[in-house]
């Protein structure tokens, strides 16, 4: 039964010794008690665990303000507590938390002994302590949020504590019901977004760009169900792609002030992709939907969950996070409502096999009622070839380019399917298979790797070990990447006749670097074109798969007709989606088959193609409603 912030309190009161000096707050869903005394508290047996089984809350230890030390005198402690030998590389605080991430090249020194270092440091300074070891490549991305949310700690506490309010809010009376209304990706691909409404709740889930239309970019926000969106309770991001999370900042450019519910790979992933997104329409002179001040307010506003981490986002809806497997930190969204009667699954952008990166996408649901399946590739004939498959594709292709003594364009979203390719391209030239010849990146492909680095548990073990071992074997430090560092190395890159591949954003064709390299390089028999992605109805991408022999290109203000004459390979293996026959797999993996599905983020003809199969299957409800139509699930 849901408990009010003070009906909470109330109850810890009674659990707590009266000679306990300690202080009760909210961090969302969580419950923060902040003492002095924490031995009373931790343990198995310890006063945290007593509470947590009794309010059915997760429950966060904090030391009190008064014990925290300075973050300039807390520096003075760290550096001489721990070693030379540990490395240290970098120290960032969130006194929102009180909490400090020690960052070095051997965390186990800086750790200590039976975690005795990191012990003494708590007891001095006052600070929670996490080490983590320095990331091979630096991101500028991560370090940034790191850094503004130092700045704005006492804002995000305050924020933290009104959300927790929120959730924590009197029961409104009457029965529980739910419904979902489709307000982007539904018989369509882009702009993912879905609105979960029920009787005590509003919770928004994605909000994405079409990024293939200029006319009509954004989900329906201007639906009666969304309106207004000052009073939606939460909006949750299963991962960072644009068309799920590009259109986020204008909820806040609009009223809204609640939280923003993803994992921390998404978050900086984010952060990422909205400022190229802003960068990008700025230069074609399009209209920007939000300002960097939006994206910083999203970014104050955001909640880090953790795949598995089970938390209250809504006062009848508690979410858990699990792996996707399409780009990193990308969940599976399980949404537990109205105290177990309905439990509902976003699958998000999924794919149902192990990669070299990821993990295949999580079955394992405690409970599924109804499930929203993505279905790009859904229709009856949609199969992919498995990733060895693709990888020998992607040699073939690059052999008989360098063989030509050509250039191979790799149009590639910066996010997931540049870094599986740099490893397919890594694992090519460390074979011998292929001689090594210049791999340049250009676009975002280096700073969203250094963000995958920063993120190790989120990917496989064998990459991950790959990443925290310094012995050369990390893919992504190979001396054949190498990135572009402005215009001028771009046009020297264009007008060098020696073989090299290119890898560049954007993944679609639609804007980013990518077009120089193909306008001049287009015309020549003896270069390749190879998409590793999904070419979306409408994208230059997508005209250029079809067989056109010449594309206009708006190269600075004019059209410049440019004529196709290079090798054009499409590789479907490399996708971040699952194909029909994953899809179906993963339905039958699921240990508790939903009685409802919900298809959409495809066409028509995917989304019911799908449906039926899944109909005839499984005797469940299916649906592949179209944009605005809403579905009661309960």
């Amino acid at each position: 039964m849901r408990q009010t912030f003070k009906q909470v309190k109330d109850e810890i009161g009674k659990i707590v010794p009266k000679n306990i000096q300690y202080e009760v707050d909210l961090e969302a869903g969580d419950i923060a008690i902040f003492t002095s005394e924490f031995s009373e508290f931790l343990g198995s047996d310890g006063l945290a665990s007593k509470i947590s089984k009794k309010i059915k809350r997760r429950i966060k230890m904090r030391p009190l303000a008064e014990m925290v030390m300075s973050k300039e005198d807390s520096i003075e402690v760290i550096n001489e507590l721990v070693p030379e030998s540990a490395g240290l590389s970098e120290l960032y605080f969130d006194p929102c938390y009180w909490s400090v991430i020690i960052q070095c090249e051997n965390p186990s020194e800086a750790v200590g002994r039976r975690g005795a270092i990191a012990n003494e440091i708590r007891t001095k300074t006052g600070w929670e302590v996490k080490v983590e070891r320095t990331p091979p490549i630096e991101s500028k991305t991560v370090r940034d949020i790191r850094g503004y949310r130092e700045l704005q700690a006492e804002e995000r506490r305050k924020l933290l504590k009104n959300f927790g309010l929120n959730i924590h809010r009197p029961k409104r009376p009457g029965s529980p019901w739910a419904r979902i209304t489709a307000l982007g990706s539904y018989q369509e691909v882009g702009r993912a977004c879905h609105l979960v409404t029920t009787n005590e709740s509003r919770v928004m889930i994605d909000v994405g760009v079409n990024i293939a239309s200029d006319t009509d970019p954004m989900p329906f926000f201007n639906a009666p169900e969304a309106l207004p969106l000052e009073q939606l309770d939460a909006v949750i991001i299963t991962h960072a792609h644009l068309d799920h999370a590009g259109m986020l900042p204008v909820l806040f450019k609009y009223g809204y002030k609640g939280p923003v519910f993803c994992t921390p790979p998404t978050r900086d992933l984010m952060l990422l992709l909205q400022t190229d997104y802003l960068k990008i329409g700025g230069s074609e002179g399009r209209p920007a939907p939000y300002d960097m001040e939006d994206i910083r307010t999203c970014m104050r506003h955001v909640v880090d969950v953790e795949w598995n981490q089970t938390t209250d986002i809504a006062p009848d809806m508690k979410m858990t996070f699990s792996n996707s497997g399409h780009i990193i930190g990308s969940s599976a969204v399980h949404l537990n409502i109205a105290d177990g009667k309905h439990n509902l699954v976003f699958s998000g952008d999924q794919k149902y096999e192990k990669s070299w990166m990821f993990d295949a996408a999580n079955t394992r649901f405690p409970r599924c009622e109804t499930l929203v399946l993505e279905a790009t590739y859904g229709a009856a004939g949609d199969f992919q070839p498995s990733r060895d498959e693709a990888n020998q594709e992607l040699q073939d292709i690059v052999s008989r380019t360098l063989q030509r003594n050509g250039k191979m364009i790799c149009p590639v979203f910066a996010v997931g399917r540049s870094q599986e390719v740099m490893i397919a391209i890594d694992d090519l030239f460390r074979s011998g298979v292929v001689k090594p010849v210049p791999v340049w990146l250009d676009g975002m492909i280096l700073e969203a790797t250094a963000i995958h680095a920063s993120h190790p548990n989120y990917l496989t073990s064998a990459l991950r070990k790959s990443l925290l071992k310094n012995d050369g074997n990390n893919p992504f430090t190979s001396p054949w990447f190498r990135s572009v560092e402005g215009r001028e190395r771009r046009e020297a890159i264009i007008m060098d006749t020696s073989p090299c591949i290119v890898l560049a954003t954007s993944g679609m064709m639609n804007a980013g670097p990518v077009i120089s390299y193909f306008q001049h390089w287009a015309h020549e028999e003896r270069n390749s074109l190879c998409f590793v992605g999904y070419q979306a109805e409408g994208t230059l991408g997508r005209r250029l798969q079809k067989g056109f022999s010449e594309v206009p290109l708006n190269v600075q203000g004019k059209t410049e007709i440019v004529k196709v004459g290079c090798e054009m390979v499409t590789i479907d293996g490399f996708s971040g989606h699952s194909d029909r026959r994953q899809l179906l797999d993963f339905v039958e993996a699921m240990g508790s088959k939903p009685r409802n599905v919900l298809c959409h983020h495809g066409d028509y003809t995917k989304c019911s193609e799908l449906g039926k199969e899944l109909r005839d299957r499984y005797r469940c409800r299916t649906y592949a409603p179209k944009n605005l139509e809403t579905v009661r699930i309960l």
